[in-house]
């Protein structure tokens, strides 16, 4: 029997020092000269190019050594080691640079890489143009692994990744799957430069590195794909992704001081959403009221100062001040430290409530549960200094700088049919209410011409609507409002932003009376956009030519289906129906194949679900195995799910990678959610031992499973699941656990006060 092997490392954060003895910390940066003694029958890789090749016999083996030109001065961390029998295609940008993507023969044969290729090449040069940095190194390696736990890792040359985040087949592939590659891509490629050229001192400034490329991975995608409008869905992603944590008593800053991450388990918890996404969102507002040829003049010169050093982030604020000093019209209230300190040294943000009758303006630190003690205390006591780009009536107005917590500005004064809106494209990490007649003029507009607002902005009212009511700072009642409208709508981003949002009263109502009238009502709303699309693919023979329609299309179908829109259900039926009776030809295109299983696996019974598992054990393809490994998950019947469930931890069924998402797959389901709690609480010591050291993304098992949590005695279970595991712990879902249970706090606190107006207002909608 031949197996066949492929040996990858991982060395962020502190597994370096498991390698080779080395001073494992990121200031301690190094040069590397690196040879790999390996099989004849594979290829060693490393973050240098090959610079020789020869044969040996090593005790009595015949072996392959090949050693690798030095390294650049860089952190341990980023350090690569790969011995594999992958084959690679290669382009040269230029006579300097070398471009690979590497992967299983297989799919490289399928022309699984070509789109990885293709995009490498622009996305590097436009980093080159952006931080006015050449690329410092001779080649850029990007390869495929099959079992990979996280997704991706920007080793310096040597871009590891999931199979899902780099390849993306022409003809079995969806366009979800090319956007997550580009996107991954250009997050990786961004830290060649920041975080890999200049590289954080401590691991406490990681949201720098983090928080960076999850902002500029969207200029990098947007250069790569023009048409995509991919810089309008970082709301979307990140900024309203980082909201509902953030609005939470437990949620922390952004920066902390380096004597607060001290061990293994405290430097893996610093890769969470705060990082990432506040990190991105804070950035993205800093560049927008800078301007960004003034936020670029000031990085370029940051990275040129620092090449192949280490910083503390303040460095970059110095570079920042000294780009703003440089440019005569740029006027900021204060110094970029000070406005940015209030942003990263305090966690949380401010909800801003402009009253358009008196022109007042005043913040206050929004928490999605108003009861909730905030316990840690803040140097600037919770205010911040807040830039507001704002429109009256449709015409943009000169941004407004709230410097304390409440202030008068008169032009914010209206009158009649006049209406204002800040936070234009929610360029600002910040909510915004109003007076209640301003509310209604918004609505009445978003009613008559909602297209007078941006996507972004549409999609903004909506999200701020539904939490500033979940805060109890607006009546619910109104929040529904805001989705009236829809039934107009066609766009991507304001109904993906109200899908998510009704998905609370989902999750809170699905096991309740008042879920039959929230599906009358919803029926209603999705129904013309079903219908649109109906139309505009030929009646489902097409594929809408717009990148973000093709998103809005799979929301139309999956919403139609599951709220009960019965040609939703025949049509999805039928398109199962014939896959399973000829198998070789999948009819279901691509972009529809995620909500057409589930949906079909639904509605359907074991032998639906025994279809699925057989096409998944056959399949060669990572993104069309990782939707049929979500799809078994929505069966309705139990024992499947239970099945399922031991299925996870078994690795000779699903890969260790991806044993935590499956679980929560079957938690979303309302029938899996207690099946797959009870499951975790019985093999907690098991799947904590294999799973939750030194995983990033285990934090998402507890916050997956606990979503629908919302009653007293759910509280209670949470509660006792803490204290029954303490001995073991949590590893790097401690601080998810304890967001779980002020989540759970909040829900139950909300269902007592809301469920009555809820079922009233739906009852009378849907009449």
């Amino acid at each position: 029997m031949f197996f066949r092997v492929a040996a990858a490392s991982q060395m962020q954060a502190t597994y370096a020092r498991k390698t080779f003895p080395c001073f494992d910390e990121p200031a301690m940066k190094a040069v590397f000269y690196v040879t790999i003694i390996h099989d004849r029958n594979t290829v060693a890789l490393s973050n240098g190019r090959e610079i020789d090749t020869k044969d040996a016999v090593i005790e009595g083996f015949p072996v392959r050594v090949t050693a690798f030109e030095r390294t650049e001065r860089m952190s341990t961390y980023l350090l690569a080691f790969i011995v594999c029998d992958f084959v690679n295609i290669q382009s040269t940008p230029n006579s300097r640079l070398l471009v690979r993507i590497w992967a299983r023969r297989k799919a490289i044969d399928d022309r699984q890489g070509d789109y990885a290729l293709n995009v490498t090449g622009p996305i590097l040069q436009f980093y080159e143009r952006y931080y006015n940095v050449a690329y410092p190194l001779s080649k850029s390696d990007q390869i495929a692994l099959p079992d990979f736990n996280p997704g991706a890792m920007e080793n310096w040359g040597l871009v590891t990744y999931r199979e899902t985040a780099l390849l993306y087949d022409p003809f079995l592939s969806s366009t979800g799957n090319k956007q997550r590659v580009t996107a991954v891509i250009s997050h990786e490629l961004a830290h060649m430069w920041f975080g890999n050229l200049v590289t954080m001192k401590w691991w406490n400034d990681l949201w720098l590195n983090e928080g960076f490329a999850s902002y500029v991975e969207y200029l990098g995608a947007d250069f790569a794909e023009p048409t995509w409008n991919i810089k309008d869905q970082i709301i979307l992603y990140d900024v309203h992704r980082v909201f509902a944590v953030d609005a939470l008593a437990s949620s922390h800053p952004l920066s902390c001081r380096e004597d607060e991450v001290n061990d293994s388990a405290q430097i893996n918890e610093m890769f969470n959403t705060i990082s990432y996404s506040k990190g991105a969102a804070v950035l993205r507002m800093l560049s927008e009221f800078l301007t960004e040829p003034v936020f670029v003049k000031g990085l370029s010169s940051y990275l040129n100062t620092f090449a192949f050093k280490n910083t503390v982030y303040t460095d970059l604020w110095d570079h920042l001040q000294q780009a703003v000093e440089n440019t005569p019209d740029i006027h900021i209230p204060d110094t970029v430290h000070s406005i940015m300190n209030h942003w990263t040294l305090q966690m949380g943000f401010p909800v801003v409530t402009i009253d358009t009758r008196t022109g007042s303006v005043t913040q206050n630190h929004f928490l999605l549960d108003p009861d909730s003690v905030v316990d840690r205390p803040s140097q600037f006591n919770y205010t911040w200094f807040v830039p507001i780009k704002w429109m009256k009536t449709g015409v943009e107005q000169e941004q407004y700088w709230l410097l304390h917590k409440t202030d008068i500005n008169s032009e914010m004064r209206v009158s009649g049919e006049e209406w204002l809106l800040a936070n234009i494209n929610v360029s600002g990490y910040f909510r915004v209410n109003y007076d209640p007649s301003n509310w209604e003029r918004l609505l009445s507009l978003l009613d008559t011409n909602h297209k007078a607002l941006s996507v972004m902005n549409r999609a903004q009212i909506i999200d701020d609507a539904f939490n500033l009511a979940r805060a109890k700072i607006i009546n619910t009642t109104l929040a529904l409002k805001t989705t009236k409208y829809l039934s107009k709508e066609r766009d991507y981003i304001p109904w993906q932003t109200a899908l998510r949002n009704l998905n609370f009263y989902i999750l809170m109502f699905d096991r309740s009376e008042v879920y039959g009238s929230l599906q009358a009502y919803l029926k209603k709303q999705i129904q013309p956009l079903f219908e649109h699309f109906k139309i505009i693919t030929a009646n489902w023979t097409k594929i809408p030519a717009e990148h973000t329609d093709q998103y809005n299309q799979i929301n139309a179908i999956g919403m139609a289906c599951s709220m009960g829109v019965q040609d939703c259900r025949e049509l999805i039926k039928s398109w199962y129906r014939q896959w399973m009776e000829n198998p070789h030809h999948n009819p279901i295109h691509p972009n529809l194949k995620s909500t057409v299983y589930c949906s079909a696996i639904a509605f359907g019974g074991v032998e639906e679900w025994d279809f699925a598992w057989m096409m998944f054990k056959n399949v060669t393809l990572a993104s069309e195995a990782s939707r049929l490994r979500a799809a078994m998950s929505c069966t309705k019947i139990p024992w499947l799910l239970n099945r399922y469930l031991e299925y996870t931890v078994d690795p000779t069924k699903i890969r260790k990678q991806d044993t935590t998402s499956t679980i929560q797959y079957v938690a979303q389901n309302v029938v899996g959610m207690p099946l797959a709690w009870n499951f975790v609480r019985e093999r907690w010591d098991y799947i904590f031992q294999q799973y939750g050291k030194g995983s990033f993304s285990f934090s998402n098992l507890i916050s997956g499973i606990t979503e629908r949590f919302s009653s007293e005695f759910e509280l209670q279970e949470l509660k006792k699941f803490k204290e029954d595991n303490l001995h073991l712990g949590f590893g790097s879902a401690t601080g998810t656990l304890e967001q779980a249970i002020e989540t759970t706090t909040a829900n139950y606190k909300w269902l007592k006060e809301n469920k009555a107006q809820v079922l009233a207002w739906l009852t009378e909608q849907s009449a």
